[in-house]
């Protein structure tokens, strides 16, 4: 093993039970938003919906694979990848679809639908390809992550606070316009601070690696975004509006989420976690510089 797959971020549980109380509180705030009365886009769009799916449960995970097979980063760099790729879709891609000019529902939809049935995409999609990369290198261990203790860990972490925001949602409208906007803002304010804390008490390990890993997430995360709009646009030959939002679900992943399941299930792995730290930070950067370019060519339907 090189040094930096024995690189481990620690945090104790108690620190550990408040950053999951944290991701809670930020999906809580998310699912404010959400209107499941929406989902009737699904019916009358269902070829662009099957088409964000796919890029973000097959193409993504695939081309993770493939991409580690080519560069060959270091064992934990490389489960990190996996980690982002079976994550679902982060929620600030509906502001940056929405920011683009491109179809704003159907990133809606395809963040909520990927949200919920992270449950189960999540754990199998993560055992399936980190049990492929082992087995294809005798030397890498294998990490045994029982389906069902992720499963029960992110039904905590996302489905359980989106069912009580619904609630609220339905039951308190008055109350939940009056929150929503501070639940967001506190939650991320809290997350940004765990995720800092994280990197610092780690910095002189870290910032050795730091050049490697920009390079990793760049080529990652810029694939992920080409994969997207390629295979929607150009194989399947949706609407731009509708590719431009299926690209950046697919570049924007959930890397909060990973990043907590690097906590509670791989010990603070360095490898993994300085893959979904900055994978945080460069999506953000990466999307946003797109919607504004695809911003200044907007496409209307006709």
């Amino acid at each position: 093993m090189n040094n930096l797959d024995q690189i481990n971020i620690n945090f104790d549980q108690g620190q550990i039970t408040l950053l999951n109380i944290c991701l809670g509180i930020l999906m809580f705030g998310v699912a404010l938003d959400i209107h499941f009365s929406e989902f009737t886009y699904i019916i009358k769009h269902p070829k662009s919906i099957i088409a964000g799916l796919i890029s973000q449960w097959i193409l993504l995970p695939v081309l993770t694979m493939i991409l580690i097979w080519i560069i060959e980063p270091e064992f934990t760099l490389a489960m990190g990848m996996i980690l982002i790729a079976a994550c679902p879709g982060g929620n600030v891609s509906n502001y940056a679809v929405h920011l683009s000019g491109a179809n704003a529902a159907l990133s809606v939809m395809l963040t909520t639908i990927s949200t919920l049935m992270c449950v189960f995409t999540t754990p199998i999609i993560f055992s399936f390809f980190s049990t492929l990369l082992s087995k294809g290198n005798s030397s890498y261990p294998v990490f045994e992550i029982q389906f069902l203790d992720m499963a029960s860990s992110i039904l905590q972490l996302i489905i359980i606070p989106m069912i009580l925001a619904q609630i609220c949602v339905q039951l308190f409208p008055v109350f939940t316009d009056k929150i929503k906007k501070m639940v967001r803002m506190m939650s991320l304010f809290i997350f940004i601070g765990f995720v800092l804390f994280a990197i610092k008490g780690n910095l002189d390990n870290l910032a050795e690696y730091i050049g490697i890993v920009f390079f990793i997430v760049l080529i990652h995360n810029g694939l992920a975004l080409f994969i997207g709009y390629y295979f929607s646009s150009s194989l399947l030959g949706l609407h731009v509006n509708d590719a431009r939002a299926i690209s950046i679900e697919t570049g924007i992943q959930n890397s909060g989420l990973a990043l907590i399941l690097i906590f509670n299930f791989f010990e603070g792995q360095g490898g993994m976690a300085l893959i979904a730290a900055w994978w945080s930070i460069w999506h953000l950067i990466s999307a946003f510089v797109l919607a504004l370019i695809w911003s200044r060519k907007k496409v209307e339907i006709k």
